[in-house]
């Protein structure tokens, strides 16, 4: 059974509030055909290079190319990167008001060395992981209060970066719960107690087997783990994403297992971004759990065929008809 056939087109115009880790995604691209004589390394010759939006930020533009309205909350630097990453939310019309500038930090860039053939060599990050706190995490807090006004539904994409703290975190659910709106979370592992009273939270399965202490290999295994999760998390739902093995749903009245709908895998990062995008965005619009569940599925289906962190748009998303 799919997602209701007019769900996609219901998408558009949603209001979503992205808080969290932002992100410059910089690959370097290159040709190799040779070792280099000072070590056993390969030598990239370099052709061109290229940037994308990366974490929170790449969550914003996934929900940009499925025509939301989208407001963004997080961290950049003084520097360079923080120029390119507001210019490229400014490009694809994404407000940039939720931006805070930490002169102290740097802003979170993954610069990646990759060959003609998409094959990544080595990657170098610049970031700063300390936890934001005193001025900048109440100026991030502050945002919140003012931009979830016109929110029809809240999203948190931590990377563990330092944006989102136990305060920031608390002034999501704050802002959800007082507008009756939903919360998603994408989680990391140690902040697994700043999330109580999210509405879903989508941890992969490596995050499920850390946050419970369980195996996961069956669809037995996953919707345990996910009882298991939701208890220890204190949200509402819970949604496993097992790659190959698709995706595990725990609502608070039902469950489900939906297989992976992938045809050709390419690259699986940022596919984690789409699906909280997507499904945010569905519930935002009036969709079952289920049905919101659905259509991420799908999207991400769709997004691991593409390389580097990527989108989907609604076109793409429509159910062939019977």
């Amino acid at each position: 059974m799919t997602a209701q056939p007019d769900l996609p087109a219901r998408l558009a115009g949603r209001a979503v509030l992205v808080i969290g880790d932002l992100m410059l995604d910089h690959f370097v691209i290159g040709v190799v055909d040779r070792i280099s004589p000072e070590a056993p390394v390969p030598v990239v010759r370099f052709d061109h290079e290229n940037y994308r939006l990366g974490g929170a930020a790449n969550v914003a533009h996934n929900i940009a190319a499925l025509g939301g309205r989208v407001e963004v909350i997080g961290l950049v630097g003084a520097d360079e990167a923080a120029a390119t990453l507001r210019a490229d939310l400014d490009q694809l019309g994404i407000s940039v008001s939720g931006l805070v500038s930490d002169t102290h930090r740097c802003t979170t860039r993954k610069l990646r060395i990759v060959t003609t053939r998409n094959q990544q060599v080595a990657r170098v990050d610049y970031e700063d992981d300390q936890e934001v706190h005193g001025d900048v995490e109440a100026a991030i807090i502050s945002r919140i209060e003012q931009l979830s006004a016109s929110a029809d539904a809240i999203l948190v994409s931590d990377y563990l970066k330092g944006t989102v703290s136990l305060g920031v975190a608390t002034a999501a659910t704050r802002a959800a719960t007082r507008r009756g709106i939903p919360l998603l979370v994408d989680p990391k592992v140690p902040h697994i107690d700043y999330y109580a009273g999210a509405s879903v939270i989508t941890p992969n399965h490596h995050e499920a087997e850390a946050v419970t202490h369980m195996r996961i290999r069956t669809s037995a295994d996953a919707l345990a783990a996910a009882r298991k999760f939701r208890d220890r998390a204190g949200c509402e739902s819970v949604l496993i994403t097992r790659g190959e093995h698709g995706m595990t749903l725990l609502g608070r009245d039902s469950d489900a297992e939906l297989p992976a709908e992938a045809r050709e895998v390419s690259d699986v990062t940022g596919a984690g971004d789409t699906v909280i995008a997507t499904m945010t965005l569905a519930l935002a619009a009036g969709a079952s759990l289920v049905d919101a569940a659905r259509l991420a599925n799908r999207a991400a289906g769709i997004v691991v065929g593409r390389f580097g962190p990527a989108t989907v748009t609604v076109d793409e998303l429509r159910w062939p008809s019977p």
